[in-house]
């Protein structure tokens, strides 16, 4: 393996480690609110209280700000021109906390009407509920913005031990926060607990930040080069995430008038369907992010394409089987985890209901991961926005059609099918802008894991509906050890069918799992 692929791969573990543990800590924290309250409108309000925060966040920093700063600061590090890198890294900076202070000022006086439109289906008390916890969270959106400035710095330094860290600390938090203060603060703990953790993952960035050498300059020169650079980067990304943002946005409107509980199961579905997403697609598309961008920008397009080709059939490896899966044990899943305090027996139900139709598109959405990247890395923003334009027609279309007939399960079945779309659309036209990706390879992994998949659900499914048929070990410990059985049966049975092939992605995550890369 070449010395770029070891960082990637050594990278892509820690990032896996350290996901996987946070979104451990992440369910625990949705175990804590759901044991607590149930899915119900209280439990809506709060989901809904995260629209304008998230809208804030996404748009201005987490979204458009990343995908063009790490490319342009990136280049910059690796083209001997880290001091004019930092003075427009400088400059970005305070222009977007300029702009993020007068949206938060503007979202927190009109928070009431936003909302109104955002979830409509809310009765008044909860509507009320929903502004009041709108304005404890605005507060998070300054402590993630700085989170992902600081994020952007160090993995653009190849440092990502630190972002991951932070995340672990921003779950924690709330999780501590919502259950102590529960009793005197109702579901508010859990949004003040929001805010603390979103302060801490900053805190926990800022030594490391001092170790890379922060070179900040009090600047608001528009005529830098370098800003302009990523302000004409930021500009289509910030369109395409507006629209996409707006798809999110249609999908709870519609959801909030299909009854109590609606968005609050769309919600938990979506986070159960992420786990594999974020554990081992995001993690390998942000580890191989600055490598991607290197080799852009030294034009070396030949390894550009080898490692794009590479992290879309590690993708599938890994997505595809965790799709099926997941179809195999959610529902005991969801009772093993969340059926209990408040949280009753027709909640699991519907909220299986939706599992099963988003795990329909969780391959496509863990190849975007990679795809999205590739073309941020060739300095691209506007293809992956004209993409999302044709896609959230197509889902809002979708959503609109399929709510009626199938409720819920229809707006989660066009979010999997307008993925699909997007995947589609974005590998065709990555092929014609930068030549052969490995096709055959591609589609023969994509085969390859696809059957293997098939046959691992049914050794699952059926191992585990034998299983908690003779343990009689008592309810949920049934369900734990039935549960993880078939989640090993599954490992083995998936890993013994694809092993003949001797495939160079499985190679890869085989030596990720078996730490054997000659790490530096």
């Amino acid at each position: 393996m070449s010395p770029a692929g070891q960082r990637v791969a050594k990278a892509a573990l820690l990032m896996m480690a350290t996901i996987a543990v946070s979104r451990i800590l992440g369910y625990g924290r949705e175990v804590a609110l759901y044991t607590m309250f149930g899915q119900n409108y209280m439990t809506d309000a709060y989901r809904a209280a995260f629209s304008l925060p998230d809208l804030l966040y996404l748009l201005l920093v987490g979204g458009a700000l990343s995908s063009a700063f790490i490319p342009v600061f990136s280049a910059g590090l690796a083209t001997g021109k880290e001091a004019q890198a930092w003075k427009s890294a400088s400059i970005v900076f305070n222009y977007t906390m300029i702009g993020l202070v007068f949206l938060l000022i503007m979202a927190y006086s009109y928070t009431l009407p936003l909302i109104k439109l955002l979830a409509p289906g809310l009765p008044l008390e909860y509507l009320s509920l929903a502004v009041n916890l709108t304005h404890i969270m605005l507060l998070q959106t300054f402590f993630m913005s700085l989170n992902a400035f600081a994020m952007g710095v160090l993995n653009s330094y190849h440092n990502f031990a630190a972002p991951a860290l932070g995340s672990l600390v921003y779950n924690l938090a709330i999780i501590v926060l919502g259950v102590l203060m529960v009793n005197s603060l109702g579901i508010a703990a859990f949004s003040y607990g929001v805010v603390i953790g979103a302060a801490l993952n900053f805190l926990v960035q800022v030594p490391a930040l001092g170790r890379v050498g922060i070179q900040y300059h009090f600047s608001l020169d528009y005529r830098d080069q370098g800003f302009r650079q990523i302000f004409l980067l930021m500009l289509p990304v910030l369109i395409g995430l507006g629209v996409i943002q707006l798809n999110l946005l249609v999908t709870q409107n519609i959801s909030s008038t299909l009854g109590a509980g609606s968005i609050s199961s769309l919600n938990l579905a979506q986070k159960i369907m992420n786990l594999p997403l974020g554990v081992f697609a995001t993690s390998i598309a942000v580890a191989l992010f600055p490598t991607l961008t290197e080799l852009a920008a030294r034009g070396q397009m030949e390894g550009f394409k080898q490692s794009t080709s590479l992290g879309l059939r590690a993708v599938f490896l890994i997505s595809i089987p965790a799709s099926w899966g997941l179809i195999a044990i959610g529902e005991v899943l969801i009772k093993l985890l969340f059926e209990q305090g408040q949280f009753t027996p027709l909640m699991t139900a519907t909220t299986y209901q939706a599992l099963v139709y988003y795990c329909l598109g969780l391959f496509a959405y863990s190849a975007l991961q990679v795809l999205s990247r590739s073309f941020y890395a060739l300095q691209d923003s506007r293809t992956p926005m004209l993409a999302a334009l044709i896609t959230i027609t197509v889902n809002i279309g979708l959503a609109c059609y399929l709510a009626p007939i199938y409720q819920h399960q229809g707006l989660a079945l066009a979010y999997s099918l307008a993925g699909i779309v997007n995947f589609l659309l974005l590998v065709l036209i990555l092929r014609f802008k930068t030549g052969k990706l490995g096709g055959r390879q591609l589609a023969g992994s994509l085969i390859i894991s696809m059957l293997a998949s098939l046959l691992m659900y049914l050794a699952v499914r059926y191992s585990l509906i034998y299983l908690l048929k003779v343990l009689q070990l008592g309810y949920k410990l049934n369900l734990l050890v039935g549960t993880s059985l078939a989640i090993v049966t599954g490992i083995v049975v998936y890993g013994l069918l694809i092993y003949p092939f001797k495939l160079e992605e499985s190679q890869l995550l085989l030596k990720l799992l078996h730490r054997k890369l000659p790490f530096a």
